[in-house]
C-alpha cells in the first residue's frame, strides 16, 4: 500500500534522546509496529504510545508534509484478531460519518498481512478525570451539547456507536475542540445507511442462532455455571462490618476513583441484621410470554425411592414434559430447576460497566440508538455531582441495582415491563431528586439534607475519609470542605432547572420514551449556543 501524496517519505527515527524518555516496554511496542506494518517507517516518526484498550493501542506519530510542515497523527493498532469485516465496518464509519459534527475522521489506513493500523488526525485533549470538577456550569453546557451534536449526527446514518463514555469522546478545553472517536463496537439499526454494519448485524445474527441450535437443554438436577437470563440471580450485598478485598473491589476503592458508589455501599442491608439474616436483592426474569418453557415442576417433597428396574440394553426414553404446566417460580424468590435448566438468551451487550443501559443490563434483545443517549446521560450526571465514575459495579445485576437507587426501585420496575422483562426487588428504593443528589455531592448544599439517603449524606473522596478516621487527629470535613477547590465563578450556586430536566429525560429507564439526541439538542439549555 502506497504512501499519501501528502506525506512525505523517509522520515528519520525517533532520535536518542527521545528514545530515553519513553519506558523500555513503550519503546519495545514501537519496534514491534514498525517491525510488523513497515510501511509505517517511511512516513511516520512514532513518538510516544498514548493509549491502550482491549482491542487497538493507539500510537503518536509525527509526519512531514508536502508543504514542509510537521503535523501530529493519532495511529490505531489494531488486534490481530479482529475481524476483518469488524475492522472495514469501522472505517466505513469513519469514512462515511466522520469527519464533522465533532465526529473523528480518517486520514489513511495501513495494512501488512493481518496487522491493520488506522491513522487520524491527531486532537490534543485532557483526561476527564482530572477536569471534571474543575469545568464551570458553562462549559459543562457546551461539554454535552457537542457530545449530543455527535450522537445525533451518528445517529442520522443509522450508527449505534455503544461505547459512548469520556475516554471515547475528546475534549481540548483550551480550544473548545470536540472529537468522538472509537468505534470499533458499533452496531447499525435496522436503517443503516452503513452497508457493512448490515454484514456485521447479518453474521453475528447467525452466530447467535447456531449457538441456540449448538445448547442442550440441563436436566432438572443439574446447574449450570453460566447464567441464564430466565434464572433468578441474587445480588448479595456485603455487610457493613464485613469487608473483605471482593468488597473493596466492588466499591472500587482504588487510586484516583471517585465514584459514588465507591465510597460507601448504598446498597448494603440494614445494619441491624445479623450475619445470620438472609440477603435479598434485585432479580431479573423475562415476563410469563417471554420464551418461558412449558415445563413440571420438580416437587420438593420426598418421596418413596422405586425399586431399580432390571438392567437392559434398551436406551432410557426420554422424559415427556407436560406442556400444560409452566414455571411457578415466576417473581418469587427462588429458583426452580426448571430456570435453572433454561436456554441463555442472548443479546448484544458490549460497551463499558457504568455506562449501560438498563435495557442492556437486563438483555433486552431490542436495543437502539438509546443506549448512546443514557451513556451521554450518565457522563452528564457525573459533570454534574463532579463524581467520575460515578457508577462502578462488577457485574449487570449490582449495576441495576446502582440504578435504582437513583432513579428508584418502582420506576425500574414499571419500564422494565415495558420492554419485556420483570425485575424484582427485597425492598422499595425511592427516586431520588437530581438536583439535589448533585448540588450535595458537588458540595453546594449541606450535606444533611433530609430527603437524600444517610448514604449520600456523607460522600467524600476515598483519600479523605481514610484521614478523617478515629485516632488519626483528623477531624471530620463537611461536603463544602471536601469541595474547596471549586473554582470561583464557575456558576455552580446559578445552575438552571433547564439542565436537571434534559438529565432526567436522558435517564429516561424506558428506551422507548427516553429523548432522541435529535431532541436533546433542540432542549431549552442550548438556545444561546446552537450553531
Amino acid at each position: 500500500m502506497e504512501a499519501p501524496q501528502s506525506l512525505s517519505v523517509g522520515v528519520e527515527d525517533v532520535n536518542q534522546s527521545e528514545k530515553r524518555k519513553m519506558s523500555r516496554d513503550v519503546q519495545l511496542d514501537i519496534e514491534h509496529l514498525y517491525e510488523v506494518v513497515p510501511q509505517l517507517s517511511k512516513v511516520f516518526r512514532i513518538t510516544d504510545k498514548i493509549g491502550e484498550g482491549t482491542f487497538s493501542s493507539v500510537y503518536l506519530g509525527e509526519a512531514q508534509m508536502s508543504d514542509g510542515t510537521r503535523e501530529m497523527f493519532a495511529l490505531k493498532h489494531l488486534i490481530p484478531t479482529s475481524h476483518p469485516v469488524r475492522i472495514a465496518a469501522e472505517l466505513q464509519c469513519l469514512t462515511i460519518a466522520g469527519g464533522t459534527e465533532n465526529v473523528m475522521g480518517v486520514t489513511y489506513c495501513f495494512r501488512k498481512d493481518h496487522h491493520v493500523v488506522i491513522v487520524m488526525p491527531y486532537m490534543e485533549h485532557q483526561a476527564f478525570v482530572d477536569i471534571v470538577e474543575k469545568l464551570s456550569f458553562e462549559e459543562v453546557r457546551h461539554y454535552i451539547y457537542h457530545l449530543l451534536k455527535a450522537l445525533k449526527h451518528i445517529h442520522k446514518f443509522g450508527i449505534i456507536h455503544r461505547d459512548i463514555k469520556p475516554t471515547n469522546f475528546l475534549y481540548n478545553r483550551r480550544e473548545k475542540k470536540y472529537a468522538l472517536v472509537d468505534f470499533g463496537l458499533a452496531q447499525g439499526t435496522p436503517d443503516t445507511q452503513i452497508e457493512l454494519l448490515k454484514v456485521v448485524k447479518s453474521q453475528k445474527a447467525q452466530k447467535e442462532s447456531h449457538g441456540k441450535q449448538a445448547l442442550v437443554p440441563l436436566p432438572p438436577n443439574t446447574r449450570s455455571c453460566a447464567p441464564h437470563t430466565s434464572t433468578k440471580v441474587l445480588v448479595k450485598r456485603p455487610y457493613p462490618n464485613q469487608r473483605t478485598k471482593h468488597t473493596k473491589e466492588l466499591m472500587g476503592l482504588c487510586k484516583g476513583s471517585r465514584s459514588v458508589f465507591c465510597e460507601r455501599n448504598l446498597n448494603s442491608v440494614n445494619t441491624t441484621k445479623t450475619l445470620t439474616d438472609k440477603t435479598e436483592g434485585p432479580v431479573i426474569k423475562p415476563t410469563k410470554t417471554d420464551d418461558i418453557i412449558p415445563c413440571k415442576l420438580v416437587s420438593t417433597k420426598r418421596r418413596a425411592v422405586p425399586a431399580r428396574a432390571p438392567a437392559t440394553n434398551q436406551k432410557a426414553k426420554p422424559v415427556t414434559l407436560n406442556l400444560s404446566l409452566t414455571c411457578s417460580c415466576y417473581m418469587t424468590d427462588r429458583i426452580c430447576n426448571i430456570c435453572l435448566s433454561r436456554k441463555q438468551q442472548v443479546a448484544p451487550r458490549a460497551g463499558t460497566p457504568g455506562f449501560r443501559a438498563p435495557e442492556v443490563l437486563t438483555k433486552c434483545p431490542d436495543q437502539g440508538t438509546a443506549i448512546d443517549v443514557w451513556s451521554a446521560g450518565v457522563i452528564l450526571l457525573s459533570l454534574l455531582s463532579g463524581r467520575y465514575p460515578f457508577f462502578k459495579a462488577n457485574d449487570d445485576l449490582m449495576a441495576l441495582t446502582q440504578i435504582m437507587t437513583i432513579r428508584g426501585s418502582r420506576e425500574t420496575v414499571q419500564a422494565a415491563k415495558k420492554f419485556g422483562k420483570a425485575v424484582v426487588c427485597s425492598r422499595e428504593l425511592p427516586r431520588l431528586d437530581l438536583r439535589i443528589l448533585c448540588e450535595t455531592l458537588r458540595g453546594v448544599r449541606s450535606c444533611e439534607d433530609d430527603s437524600l439517603p444517610e448514604e449520600f449524606q456523607v460522600s467524600r473522596h476515598p483519600a479523605d475519609a481514610k484521614k478523617a478516621r478515629p485516632g488519626n487527629g483528623a477531624e471530620k470535613r463537611s461536603c463544602a470542605e471536601d469541595n474547596a477547590a471549586e473554582p470561583d465563578g464557575a456558576g455552580w450556586d446559578t445552575v438552571s432547572d433547564e439542565v436537571y430536566d434534559l438529565l432526567d429525560k436522558l435517564l429516561d429507564l424506558n428506551p422507548a420514551t427516553r429523548i432522541t439526541a435529535a431532541t436533546a439538542v433542540q432542549h431549552p439549555l442550548f438556545k444561546d449556543i446552537r450553531d
